[in-house]
């Protein structure tokens, strides 16, 4: 955590978690007769301190590739059309969209497997990744838990799908800021995948990033630094320079480094992770939106204002499009473009974004999330500099009350 002056508050940079776990949705692979799994799940933001009030971050979750068993002797064409269908929606960014062809597919898979077999378990955990990024977290939890109960009923507690399921059931923790519950699952989560895969298998790759996402949260930077590095050259070992994996990595790193004030070193990074989401994906996908926001906030800081408002606008665009106008990500980006108005003076343009963000991010968590606490401190500051000292001084109280 660092600070610059005595109205300091905090940022968080949007930071994407990759899941190299289960598959978020099962894709047939003609030549080798096997699933093949990835997906892209957003994050929520963690506590990110930064001079002059509070900006955040959004987060992604993307699930690197990772080949599953083939079931494709015994998957009918209705669930096959499904998952097909469903896939090609969240390619294209259109989670609410995907949602009723998953279900379906869980529904058949049901019925062809059985409720306890392994790639049901497949099926219901794309399933809760997906409710994961619509903000849907409860759902995602329950989803998230049968699945991991079936995996460890059919395979064993030891069988590398079993830490995979614990590692994303540890991130819809995170997402919530329940880091004690989240800690202990990813820690075993990365045991189980270290036992049985080799050192530079891309699964691991995931988990470690997703535990440096953590550490990042509880301030552990030097351990963070650590973790993401050695994520990073797996995937650029394993996947090229340009994957999406290596983006991810990219945009970690550099936003931890931001956070420590470190802009030269950020801004290459979260540049280039931008160059190319925009490339693999096109310019209207949920993972560049984080990636805009991210670059906006260093914008933000560098005092490049003209700059970080297009970008902060085109990142909410696309979350609102994307996500619904209620998502958690597009919280984080109103909130740092009402840091913005705020600082350039724009004061009611300002308390009106800071207001909804705030309602948005108690209605997706509940009172006692750390996002709220940044929400209440950002509001707090910004009254504090239109001379509303009495409502800037109960908003700090709620704000210590959530903390405590």
């Amino acid at each position: 955590m660092y600070s610059r002056d005595l109205n300091a508050g905090f940022s968080r940079p949007v930071f994407e978690s990759r899941n190299d776990l289960k598959p978020s949705r099962l894709r047939h692979d003609g030549v080798q007769g096997q699933s093949v799994v990835a997906a892209a799940n957003t994050v929520a933001a963690w506590l990110w301190r930064r001079a002059s009030r509070v900006g955040k971050a959004v987060g992604i979750v993307v699930v690197a590739l990772s080949l599953w068993p083939s079931v494709a002797s015994a998957r009918s064409a209705a669930l096959q059309q499904a998952l097909d269908t469903g896939d090609l929606l969240y390619e294209n960014g259109q989670y609410e969209d995907a949602v009723p062809y998953w279900r379906k597919a869980v529904a058949f898979g049901e019925r062809e497997f059985g409720a306890d077999h392994p790639d049901t378990a497949i099926l219901i955990s794309n399933l809760a990744l997906l409710y994961g990024d619509l903000g849907r977290y409860d759902e995602a939890e329950s989803l998230h838990r049968r699945a991991l109960a079936i995996q460890e009923r059919a395979l064993g507690p030891d069988h590398p799908d079993v830490g995979l399921e614990a590692n994303f059931l540890a991130l819809v923790y995170y997402r919530q800021g329940r880091y004690r519950e989240a800690e202990p699952l990813l820690q075993r989560a990365l045991a189980i995948t270290e036992a049985a895969l080799a050192a530079d298998d891309p699964q691991i790759a995931g988990i470690l990033n997703n535990l440096a996402m953590l550490y990042t949260a509880e301030g552990g930077y030097a351990e963070a630094e650590l973790l993401y590095r050695r994520s990073l050259a797996i995937v650029e070992a394993a996947y090229g320079q340009n994957s999406l994996d290596v983006a991810i990595g990219l945009d970690n790193l550099g936003m931890l480094y931001y956070d420590q004030g470190l802009y030269d070193e950020a801004e290459p990074m979260v540049r280039r992770a931008l160059a190319i989401a925009e490339k693999v994906l096109g310019p209207d996908h949920p993972s560049v939106a984080v990636k805009l926001n991210n670059l906006a906030l260093i914008n933000f800081d560098l005092g490049r204002h003209a700059e970080a408002e297009t970008m902060f606008l085109r990142a909410l665009a696309i979350h609102e499009r994307t996500l619904g106008p209620d998502h958690p990500n597009v919280a984080t980006t109103l909130d740092n473009l009402a840091l913005l108005y705020g600082e350039l003076g724009h004061y009611a343009e300002a308390e009106t974004l800071s207001r909804q963000a705030l309602a948005i991010y108690e209605a997706a968590f509940g009172p006692d999330h750390p996002d709220i606490v940044i929400s209440l401190e950002n509001l707090a500051a910004l009254y504090d500099d239109m001379g509303r000292y009495s409502e800037a001084n109960d908003l700090r109280r709620r704000a210590a009350a959530v903390s405590n």
